[in-house]
């Protein structure tokens, strides 16, 4: 992934929020983006994973110039390529944990992915009673695995995790870390991590500041 020349504010009469002129993620890479609550953080994420377009430059994924890009192809870019796992989870509370995960697969064009979601939830330590349970009657921790695997289950060449552990203590915030980082200790799949807690940057070789990338005088 490749940032160039970004610029973005929400309407032309808006201060800038974001100006960055260059900001690259390799493949296979991980990466702890952090930041005070306010700072675009969240804006970011949204430019790089096509739900927002730059009012100015460039964001290339996997060669493909999201600007120019139909909404429809962003849509198919980000279900087959980009996971994401957002703050609340935003699971679907009546759906089983396989039914939530095969979702996302069906998204991407993935019909068969029944073995693969069980497998997945298997390796995060999700017990197989609890697999076809209603996410909402299942507790944080469990939902927590539910969320790694929906974002891991089309094998994403890059993975998006937006402050995931803001509502969570300390010890159910570290078994996140370590649930997460295990899924991606091997394999390809490039890691942009947002938080405002520095706690969860020890995994991490690259540690980055936002407010240090981000030229725009004035943020979110």
């Amino acid at each position: 992934m490749t940032i160039d020349d970004l610029r973005f504010h929400y309407r032309a009469d808006h201060a800038t929020i974001l100006n960055i002129p260059h900001w690259q993620l390799a493949s296979g890479e991980q990466v702890f983006l952090h930041g005070p609550s306010g700072t675009g953080k969240s804006t970011l994420l949204n430019l790089i994973a096509g739900v927002l377009l730059p009012s100015q430059g460039r964001i290339e994924i996997l060669g493909n110039n999201t600007a120019q890009l139909s909404s429809r192809q962003r849509d198919t870019l980000r279900a087959k390529h980009i996971g994401v796992v957002f703050q609340q989870f935003n699971l679907i509370p009546f759906l089983s944990a396989v039914d939530n995960i095969k979702l996302a697969g069906h998204f991407a064009g993935n019909k068969n992915t029944t073995t693969r979601a069980k497998a997945l939830l298997a390796a995060l330590g999700l017990a197989e009673s609890d697999q076809h349970r209603a996410t909402g009657r299942l507790s944080i921790g469990q939902q927590q695995r539910i969320a790694i695997a929906r974002a891991l289950i089309n094998q994403p060449e890059l993975l998006i995790v937006d402050e995931p552990t803001s509502a969570l203590d300390k010890k159910n915030a570290d078994k996140f870390m370590g649930l997460l980082m295990e899924q991606l200790s091997e394999g390809d799949t490039a890691l942009i991590f947002v938080s405002h807690d520095p706690r969860l940057a020890k995994p991490f070789d690259r540690v980055e500041s936002l407010l240090d990338i981000n030229r725009a005088e004035v943020a979110l």
